[in-house]
């Protein structure tokens, strides 16, 4: 009886090792995995040599051809020197925020019958994904803000601050780098670069960048090295991205 008894133990025994081995190894394989990516993340060296920073496709190679400047840092700042909203390039009386809201909303409902004046609408918005029912009110209209695709403050530290009045207004209301977005995330953006901010939204991302490449090819600026590398890293997930038309 006892010999009968004590193999049973053994297949328990074996079965039970063979478990905690297992385990050992899927645990080893997860947390190198882990420390791959950390170390993708903290070390631009190790994400070189793994080819985050690596990207092919239309985007890319405009990128490939901005100008990188880590030098420029001009001060004089001032948003009211690039007069957003103060000119009407398309001569349809309207204002530049009323053209992009009528742009980028559907379901669009005007004061009235030849107004320009957008009074609601719906955005889906592709900074969050999320869906923003806007009606115009003291409370309500900054749910939805127009963004500068390229920040006019980045501008101006990628080339702007040497141009004249003209072009400075030209950028400023160019439906092109205009953008109709939630009000919160813009503010989260400020004026940051794209090594800084990204949307939530990481569907979005990739146009996101290749909008931002296509504003700063048209207006011949600047890229920083860290600039760079973060759209790279972006770009890196979509090979065939476009710039947008």
């Amino acid at each position: 009886m006892s010999r009968h008894s004590r193999f049973p133990r053994r297949i328990v025994n074996t079965s039970a090792s063979w478990f905690r081995t297992l385990t050992m190894l899927l645990a080893a394989v997860i947390l190198g995995t882990c420390i791959a990516l950390l170390l993708t993340k903290l070390s631009p060296q190790v994400a070189e040599l793994t080819g985050e920073h690596t990207a092919t496709g239309q985007a890319a190679d405009v990128l490939g051809t901005l100008n990188v400047d880590d030098s420029a840092n001009p001060g004089g700042y001032d948003r009211d020197l690039f007069g957003f909203r103060k000119t009407d390039a398309n001569n349809d009386g309207c204002d530049v925020r009323e053209d992009i809201l009528a742009r980028d909303l559907t379901e669009v409902r005007y004061k009235y019958r030849g107004s320009c004046t957008v009074t609601s609408g719906i955005l889906h918005d592709p900074y969050t994904g999320a869906t923003i029912h806007f009606t115009r009110g003291v409370k309500t209209s900054s749910a939805v803000q127009i963004d500068h695709v390229v920040a006019l403050e980045n501008a101006w530290r990628s080339g702007a601050n040497t141009w004249d009045t003209s072009k400075r207004y030209a950028f400023a209301n160019d439906p092109y780098n205009l953008l109709a977005v939630d009000g919160p995330a813009n503010q989260s953006k400020g004026s940051a670069s794209a090594a800084y901010w990204l949307p939530t939204n990481s569907a979005y991302r990739c146009e996101y960048v290749a909008r931002q490449i296509g504003v700063k090819a048209k207006y011949s600026l600047s890229v920083t090295s860290n600039e760079k590398t973060a759209m790279l890293a972006v770009l890196h997930a979509c090979p065939a991205q476009e710039i947008p038309q």
